[in-house]
Protein backbone atom coordinates (compact mmCIF):
# COMPACT_ATOMS: atom_id res chain seq x y z
CA UNK A 1 0.00 0.00 0.00
CA UNK A 2 1.15 3.62 -1.23
CA UNK A 3 1.77 5.93 2.01
CA UNK A 4 -0.11 8.88 1.66
CA UNK A 5 1.38 12.10 3.27
CA UNK A 6 -0.11 15.16 3.44
CA UNK A 7 1.04 19.01 3.08
CA UNK A 8 -1.42 21.67 4.35
CA UNK A 9 -1.88 25.09 2.37
CA UNK A 10 -1.79 28.26 5.06
CA UNK A 11 -2.69 31.34 3.54
CA UNK A 12 1.17 32.44 2.39
CA UNK A 13 2.26 28.73 1.90
CA UNK A 14 5.36 29.26 -0.73
CA UNK A 15 6.99 25.36 -0.30
CA UNK A 16 3.93 23.36 -0.27
CA UNK A 17 4.01 22.29 -3.90
CA UNK A 18 7.67 21.65 -3.60
CA UNK A 19 6.72 19.42 -0.39
CA UNK A 20 4.09 17.28 -2.82
CA UNK A 21 6.84 17.35 -5.58
CA UNK A 22 9.25 15.51 -3.09
CA UNK A 23 6.88 12.88 -1.67
CA UNK A 24 6.34 11.66 -5.28
CA UNK A 25 9.53 11.67 -5.95
CA UNK A 26 10.30 9.66 -2.72
CA UNK A 27 7.55 7.12 -4.14
CA UNK A 28 4.73 7.97 -1.41
CA UNK A 29 1.35 9.54 -2.72
CA UNK A 30 0.85 13.68 -1.97
CA UNK A 31 -2.65 14.54 -0.91
CA UNK A 32 -3.31 18.45 -0.18
CA UNK A 33 -4.68 19.76 3.16
CA UNK A 34 -6.18 23.12 3.48
CA UNK A 35 -5.42 24.70 6.73
CA UNK A 36 -9.12 25.52 7.23
CA UNK A 37 -10.22 22.15 7.27
CA UNK A 38 -9.83 19.58 10.37
CA UNK A 39 -10.01 16.54 8.40
CA UNK A 40 -6.48 14.75 7.61
CA UNK A 41 -8.40 12.85 4.51
CA UNK A 42 -6.91 9.66 6.32
CA UNK A 43 -2.85 10.45 5.68
CA UNK A 44 -0.46 8.65 7.51
CA UNK A 45 1.84 11.41 7.83
CA UNK A 46 1.81 15.34 7.75
CA UNK A 47 4.18 18.20 6.41
CA UNK A 48 3.61 21.97 7.45
CA UNK A 49 5.15 23.55 4.72
CA UNK A 50 7.73 26.63 4.39
CA UNK A 51 6.25 30.08 3.79
CA UNK A 52 5.03 33.09 5.49
CA UNK A 53 1.47 32.08 6.92
CA UNK A 54 -0.86 34.93 7.06
CA UNK A 55 2.12 37.36 6.36
CA UNK A 56 4.27 36.18 9.56
CA UNK A 57 1.78 38.73 11.65
CA UNK A 58 2.18 38.52 15.99
CA UNK A 59 4.81 36.45 15.37
CA UNK A 60 6.27 33.71 12.61
CA UNK A 61 3.76 30.72 12.98
CA UNK A 62 1.94 32.25 15.22
CA UNK A 63 -1.91 32.76 13.77
CA UNK A 64 -1.88 29.22 11.90
CA UNK A 65 -1.15 27.24 14.78
CA UNK A 66 -4.26 28.48 15.85
CA UNK A 67 -6.11 27.01 11.97
CA UNK A 68 -8.93 24.32 12.35
CA UNK A 69 -5.94 21.90 10.94
CA UNK A 70 -3.76 22.42 14.07
CA UNK A 71 -6.24 20.41 16.02
CA UNK A 72 -6.42 17.66 14.08
CA UNK A 73 -2.36 17.72 13.65
CA UNK A 74 -2.42 17.97 17.32
CA UNK A 75 -4.21 14.79 17.81
CA UNK A 76 -2.34 12.95 15.41
CA UNK A 77 1.06 13.66 17.06
CA UNK A 78 -0.61 12.51 19.96
CA UNK A 79 -1.50 9.15 18.42
CA UNK A 80 1.99 8.96 16.61
CA UNK A 81 1.62 9.90 13.58
CA UNK A 82 4.73 11.44 11.90
CA UNK A 83 4.67 15.37 11.57
CA UNK A 84 7.22 17.18 10.05
CA UNK A 85 7.44 21.09 9.91
CA UNK A 86 9.73 23.09 7.57
CA UNK A 87 10.76 26.75 8.38
CA UNK A 88 7.86 28.05 8.94
CA UNK A 89 6.01 24.45 9.53
CA UNK A 90 8.40 24.57 12.17
CA UNK A 91 7.52 27.64 13.63
CA UNK A 92 3.83 26.87 13.81
CA UNK A 93 5.12 23.38 15.61
CA UNK A 94 6.87 25.27 18.48
CA UNK A 95 3.67 27.80 18.61
CA UNK A 96 1.33 24.86 18.96
CA UNK A 97 3.23 23.66 21.84
CA UNK A 98 4.24 20.27 19.93
CA UNK A 99 8.11 21.16 19.85
CA UNK A 100 9.71 23.63 22.78
CA UNK A 101 11.43 26.76 22.47
CA UNK A 102 10.38 29.56 19.58
CA UNK A 103 12.43 30.85 16.79
CA UNK A 104 12.85 34.46 16.65
CA UNK A 105 14.59 36.86 14.33
CA UNK A 106 18.18 36.03 12.78
CA UNK A 107 20.58 37.49 14.69
CA UNK A 108 21.50 39.91 12.08
CA UNK A 109 18.04 40.76 11.37
CA UNK A 110 18.69 39.62 8.03
CA UNK A 111 16.88 37.24 5.70
CA UNK A 112 19.19 34.39 4.58
CA UNK A 113 19.31 32.39 2.10
CA UNK A 114 22.02 29.64 1.59
CA UNK A 115 22.90 26.09 0.86
CA UNK A 116 23.84 25.07 4.65
CA UNK A 117 25.48 21.90 5.39
CA UNK A 118 24.05 20.19 8.71
CA UNK A 119 25.00 17.46 10.87
CA UNK A 120 22.28 14.34 11.52
CA UNK A 121 22.42 14.28 15.50
CA UNK A 122 19.77 11.79 15.85
CA UNK A 123 18.95 9.00 13.17
CA UNK A 124 16.20 7.46 14.86
CA UNK A 125 12.94 9.68 14.23
CA UNK A 126 10.31 8.89 11.93
CA UNK A 127 11.79 11.66 9.45
CA UNK A 128 15.64 10.68 9.88
CA UNK A 129 16.05 6.83 10.33
CA UNK A 130 17.57 6.20 6.24
CA UNK A 131 19.91 8.73 7.44
CA UNK A 132 23.62 7.71 9.46
CA UNK A 133 24.44 9.39 12.95
CA UNK A 134 27.25 11.93 11.99
CA UNK A 135 26.52 12.55 8.65
CA UNK A 136 26.98 15.91 7.03
CA UNK A 137 24.36 16.91 4.54
CA UNK A 138 24.07 19.99 2.36
CA UNK A 139 19.90 21.52 1.80
CA UNK A 140 19.15 25.14 1.14
CA UNK A 141 18.01 27.47 3.99
CA UNK A 142 15.76 30.37 3.50
CA UNK A 143 14.50 32.55 6.36
CA UNK A 144 14.24 35.98 8.87
CA UNK A 145 13.32 34.16 11.85
CA UNK A 146 15.17 31.05 12.16
CA UNK A 147 17.01 31.60 15.47
CA UNK A 148 16.43 28.92 17.96
CA UNK A 149 15.95 30.20 21.25
CA UNK A 150 14.69 28.26 24.49
CA UNK A 151 15.22 27.73 28.00
CA UNK A 152 18.80 26.63 28.73
CA UNK A 153 16.51 24.04 31.21
CA UNK A 154 15.20 23.09 27.98
CA UNK A 155 17.98 22.96 25.96
CA UNK A 156 20.01 21.00 28.63
CA UNK A 157 16.81 18.83 27.89
CA UNK A 158 16.44 18.13 24.52
CA UNK A 159 20.32 17.65 24.94
CA UNK A 160 20.11 15.20 27.11
CA UNK A 161 17.81 13.69 25.77
CA UNK A 162 19.21 13.44 22.12
CA UNK A 163 16.34 15.41 20.53
CA UNK A 164 18.33 17.81 18.97
CA UNK A 165 18.13 15.92 15.42
CA UNK A 166 20.31 18.77 13.41
CA UNK A 167 22.81 20.84 14.39
CA UNK A 168 24.60 23.84 11.87
CA UNK A 169 28.23 22.78 10.31
CA UNK A 170 30.67 25.60 9.53
CA UNK A 171 28.11 28.49 10.25
CA UNK A 172 25.08 29.09 12.43
CA UNK A 173 23.52 31.19 10.26
CA UNK A 174 20.78 32.82 12.07
CA UNK A 175 22.36 32.50 15.67
CA UNK A 176 20.57 29.48 16.75
CA UNK A 177 21.46 28.86 20.24
CA UNK A 178 23.98 24.81 20.60
CA UNK A 179 24.15 25.28 16.72
CA UNK A 180 20.36 23.90 17.10
CA UNK A 181 18.82 23.39 13.34
CA UNK A 182 16.28 20.91 14.20
CA UNK A 183 14.56 18.88 17.37
CA UNK A 184 12.31 16.54 18.06
CA UNK A 185 9.56 15.66 20.60
CA UNK A 186 9.95 12.89 23.36
CA UNK A 187 8.24 10.09 21.22
CA UNK A 188 10.38 10.90 17.72
CA UNK A 189 7.71 11.30 15.58
CA UNK A 190 7.64 14.99 15.53
CA UNK A 191 10.17 16.82 13.72
CA UNK A 192 10.82 20.52 12.76
CA UNK A 193 13.62 22.24 11.37
CA UNK A 194 14.69 25.46 9.58
CA UNK A 195 15.99 24.51 6.94
CA UNK A 196 14.35 23.04 3.21
CA UNK A 197 14.84 19.19 2.57
CA UNK A 198 12.26 19.26 -0.23
CA UNK A 199 14.70 21.32 -2.19
CA UNK A 200 17.29 18.91 -2.08
CA UNK A 201 15.44 16.11 -3.40
CA UNK A 202 16.37 15.76 -7.52
CA UNK A 203 19.39 15.80 -9.12
CA UNK A 204 19.65 18.77 -11.43
CA UNK A 205 17.19 21.14 -9.14
CA UNK A 206 19.42 20.56 -5.55
CA UNK A 207 22.68 22.56 -3.61
CA UNK A 208 25.64 22.18 -5.36
CA UNK A 209 27.98 19.55 -4.18
CA UNK A 210 31.83 18.65 -5.39
CA UNK A 211 30.78 16.10 -7.82
CA UNK A 212 28.94 18.50 -9.77
CA UNK A 213 26.41 21.76 -9.39
CA UNK A 214 22.92 21.49 -8.46
CA UNK A 215 23.14 17.54 -8.03
CA UNK A 216 22.36 17.37 -4.35
CA UNK A 217 19.31 15.02 -3.40
CA UNK A 218 20.25 14.87 0.55
CA UNK A 219 16.73 16.18 1.44
CA UNK A 220 15.10 12.72 0.22
CA UNK A 221 16.30 11.06 3.26
CA UNK A 222 13.65 12.80 4.87
CA UNK A 223 11.10 11.36 3.34
CA UNK A 224 12.04 7.84 2.55
CA UNK A 225 12.26 7.71 6.54
CA UNK A 226 8.50 8.66 6.91
CA UNK A 227 8.04 6.08 4.05
CA UNK A 228 9.87 3.54 6.07
CA UNK A 229 8.48 4.44 9.66
CA UNK A 230 4.64 4.34 7.77
CA UNK A 231 5.84 1.05 7.23
CA UNK A 232 6.63 0.00 9.85
CA UNK A 233 3.24 0.87 11.77
CA UNK A 234 1.86 -0.93 9.16
CA UNK A 235 3.70 -4.18 9.28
Amino acid sequence: MTARIGVVTFPGSLDDRDAQRAIRIAGAEPVALWHGSADLQGVDAVILPGGFSYGDYLRAGAIAALAPVMSSVTDAAAKGMPILGICNGFQMLVEAHLLPGGLIRNEKQQFIRRDQKLVVENASTAWTNAFSEGAEITIPLKNADGGFTASPETVAELEGEGRVVFRYRGVNPNGSLADIAGITNAAGNVVGLMPHPEHAVEPGFGPNKPEAMRSGVDGLPFFASAISAIAAVAA
